[in-house]
């Protein structure tokens, strides 16, 4: 079992920057794909960034590609979400998510874990 928890959400102007952290209990982080996705009110869960269990592949949503950098601390068990430039259509409630073979993917559906969420709210 693993746990995700994720920290770092708030609010910020827009133009501003903010950097999501989600810390995971376990031994076996290192071995998994992490992935970001964010839900809006109203809207369905889309995917935002992910990366390989080493780190070394990373994929992003169009809409964040330049301003959003995802990466990971194996030997902190922990992901990050650095979001540069954010604009207001960036507002929503963000999720960490682990997939346990270890290959990055875009839909929700493929990952095993959840977080809790965290509240991230670009004013204009």
């Amino acid at each position: 079992q693993v746990q995700l928890v994720e920290s770092g959400g708030g609010l910020v102007q827009a133009g501003g920057s903010l950097r999501l952290s989600c810390a995971a209990s376990g031994r076996t982080f290192s071995s998994y794909a992490m992935g970001w996705f964010r839900q809006a009110p109203g809207k369905e869960r889309d995917f935002v960034a992910a990366l390989s269990w080493s780190g070394g592949n990373t994929y992003y949503a169009d809409s964040v590609k330049g301003r959003f950098t995802i990466s990971r601390d194996n030997a902190k068990n922990t992901v990050y979400l650095q979001m540069n430039s954010l604009k207001p259509e960036d507002t929503a409630v963000y999720y960490c998510a682990a997939e346990t073979t270890g290959w990055p993917m875009r839909a929700p559906t493929a990952y095993d874990y959840w977080g809790q969420g965290t509240q991230v709210t670009v004013s204009s």
